[in-house]
């Protein structure tokens, strides 16, 4: 069931449901409570405004095109042909308002290019829409590109004017045009485009180019977008409240500090991998007043000989999730530099693993210590696959089929999770109990806890039955701290993640 995020508007509360997003490609690097994995978009909605997501909030082509097929099967059409119209089409309709129960606002994005043959279902679903709930009560808007020719120092129109015909020609007047660009539009640009896609002029809105993307509601309301929402829906609100999103760009803009942090990953060639987890570690500055420069080093790249090379300037080290063996030897060779010397550490998922392999390597005495995803001939898998999990609605242990489809054997979603008092971790949460959010198959190996604990290691978060260890710590380190889940997706901009905000506490100390 998706949460209410309560809008309000004047002395009148709107409850706004979110989807997203209803396309055709699943990038799986954000998950929800509820385990669905997501868009990296429905990432940067839960940033803006602080609802928690939930599969219904994000439906796929593959998703949409399944219900329908088992429907057929199980024989909901009673024998009839199954048609993209109407059977698609209200597929997708009834998926959205999936979300729109008990809310009075549905704020929908249909992903892709108009014209693009995957996203035409989509289109036409909510075209239907405006005679299923009448024209009063929906609201298109299309974001379009607006290109700047450095060349001929001009702006261009004709991306936006041929983007609108394509989606009048199926039916679709929006009523809202969000321009793309990289500077203000002027006027007379904004005539233009009202003219030749049957706009007003103040339904031309410019989508600027900003250095940080919590700029873009000051931005919007600059150029009078709430205003005409409003008055497109018929709906009242007092003036908006923008204070605390000035005062978020206002330490983003010029903060009084700097902490360099280095990312030792797999995957640097592609940053965006690591979306939801540069936003975390931007907003851990944002308490410490203090701009958070990101540094991305490839694990392939890093060896006993270059380490120091590599990573002395970092005034904290982080190790994130991943899967597979490629890399992964760099990054012990980075959590054992952290560790020797004393550099604030930060293991999440993957990077928790790398730490227990790396400390039972060098101060437990276990050689060729590894995880069984690595090493299945290891004599020591500290990291092993599990059979058996906790399951929080019965509170016992459940046996997976660990043969079956591999999504099948993951830990998805949120897990309850135990602090141990007088740890980082719970100095930190300053809590006793927390939640967070997994996407992970291999776990800690609780045969060698003891062992660990004796050499220094400390199992500062566990399951609340302490069968499976989520967070370990290192004794007499100024910040050394691996835990099992990911809790990147839960930091918000208003309200950072406690462990990015220690981390870059730890940093900041570090930095002198």
């Amino acid at each position: 069931m998706m949460r209410k995020y309560q809008v309000r508007f004047g002395g009148r509360g709107l409850e706004v449901g979110l989807i997203n997003k209803v396309c055709s490609d699943l990038r799986p690097y954000f998950v929800t409570d509820d385990g669905a994995e997501t868009d990296l978009d429905l990432g940067h909605y839960e940033r803006f405004t602080s609802v928690r997501m939930g599969r219904n909030n994000n439906f796929t082509t593959g998703r949409i095109y399944h219900s329908v097929i088992t429907k057929e099967r199980r024989g909901d059409y009673l024998g009839g042909t199954v048609q993209g119209i109407p059977h698609i089409t209200d597929e997708i309709k009834q998926s959205i308002c999936l979300a729109a129960d008990s809310m009075d606002i549905v704020i929908v994005e249909i992903g892709g290019t108009v014209g693009d043959i995957e996203s035409l279902p989509f289109l036409e679903a909510i075209r239907q829409f405006k005679a299923d709930v009448g024209k009063e009560n929906i609201l298109y808007i299309h974001l379009t590109l607006v290109p700047y020719i450095a060349t001929s120092g001009e702006l261009k129109t004709k991306p936006t004017q041929h983007s609108v015909k394509e989606l009048r020609s199926i039916g679709i007047q929006p009523d809202i045009l969000l321009c793309r660009t990289d500077r203000y539009l002027s006027k007379e640009i904004k005539s233009k485009i009202a003219l030749f896609c049957n706009v007003g002029e103040d339904a031309v809105i410019t989508a600027k180019d900003v250095e940080w993307i919590y700029e873009v509601p000051l931005i919007f309301n600059k150029e009078g977008l709430d205003d005409k929402i409003m008055g497109v829906l018929n709906v009242w609100a007092r003036a908006p409240r923008l204070d605390a999103w000035e005062e978020l760009v206002r330490k983003l803009k010029a903060p009084e500090h700097s902490v360099t942090i280095a990312i030792v990953g797999k995957y640097t060639g592609l940053t965006e991998s690591y979306k939801s987890l540069n936003e975390a570690l931007c907003h851990g500055g944002i308490p410490n007043n203090c701009r958070v420069e990101l540094v991305f080093v490839d694990s392939e790249q890093i060896n006993a000989d270059n380490c120091i090379e590599k990573l002395s300037h970092a005034d904290g080290i982080l190790v994130p999730g991943g899967f597979g063996t490629r890399g992964i030897e760099g990054k012990i060779c980075a959590v054992n530099y952290a560790r020797e010397n004393r550099i604030p550490f930060f293991g999440i998922c993957l990077g928790m693993h790398i730490a227990v392999i790396e400390f039972a390597r060098t101060m437990a005495g276990m050689e060729n210590a590894n995880s069984s995803e690595f090493d299945t001939d290891t004599p020591y898998p500290v990291i092993y696959l599990m059979t058996e999990w906790y399951d929080e609605k019965t509170g016992t242990m459940q046996t997976r089929d660990t043969q079956s489809d591999k999504g099948g054997t993951m830990r998805l979603g949120a897990y309850p999770c135990r602090l141990e008092a007088g740890t980082s971790a719970s100095d930190a949460y300053q809590s006793e109990n927390i939640s967070e959010r997994h996407r992970h198959r291999y776990e800690f190996n609780n045969a060698y806890k003891e062992r660990l604990e004796k050499e220094g290691m400390v199992i500062s978060g566990t399951s609340p039955d302490g069968e499976l260890v989520e967070i370990i710590e290192i004794r007499d380190h100024p910040w050394f701290l691996g835990c099992q889940f990911h809790p990147e997706f839960k930091s918000r901009p208003m309200e950072p993640h406690p462990l990015f905000k220690s981390f870059i506490e730890a940093a900041l100390k570090q930095a002198g």
